[in-house]
């Protein structure tokens, strides 16, 4: 069985990520972008999953008091399929928690099913949609919310989060 680990991204992992945003994504994210939210924006969060060693997989969100918006979840094109896309974004639900979200959005193609179904499964429903949302060709976007995360964790504690 492979070895799975989910945990928080470095910026020594963004030569992987941004591949992997760019197999995933017809408009990936510049480098910049994932710099500025590790090292400078104290409400992005990160988790990578490595499997066997390797990344898989990333997924972000951003958290400002007591809600969230995730920002981007991809897996590789050769890891696709298992499973992974969907214990990753229930790690980032719990993570998430722990950082005091009581909510989260997202938003996600309306032609991409798998990603919804997986959503769904995992207690997203739509709320709505934005029109026109991607650039490189104008599909709607469907938004997403999930308002029941699971309970925070009480032993959890980063010396980052802000808690004032």
């Amino acid at each position: 069985m492979p070895k799975e680990i989910i945990r928080r991204m470095k910026l020594e992992d963004l030569d992987r990520v941004c591949e992997i945003d760019a197999q995933a994504f017809a408009r990936p994210w510049p480098r910049s972008s994932y710099e500025h939210d590790l090292t400078e924006n104290k409400c992005a969060r990160y988790l990578l999953m490595e499997v066997d060693g390797k990344v898989v997989g990333f997924a972000g969100g951003w958290v400002v008091l007591d809600e969230s918006q995730i920002t981007n979840i991809a897996i590789s094109e050769e890891s696709r399929g298992k499973g992974y896309g969907k214990r990753l974004t229930h790690a980032l639900l719990q993570y998430l928690s722990n950082l005091g979200a009581c909510m989260t959005t997202l938003e996600v193609r309306q032609s991409n099913l798998r990603a919804i179904h997986v959503y769904e499964s995992l207690g997203f429903f739509k709320v709505g949609k934005r029109k026109r949302y991607y650039e490189d060709n104008g599909e709607d976007a469907f938004i997403m919310l999930c308002d029941h995360l699971p309970d925070a964790q009480e032993d959890f504690t980063e010396e980052e989060t802000v808690t004032e």
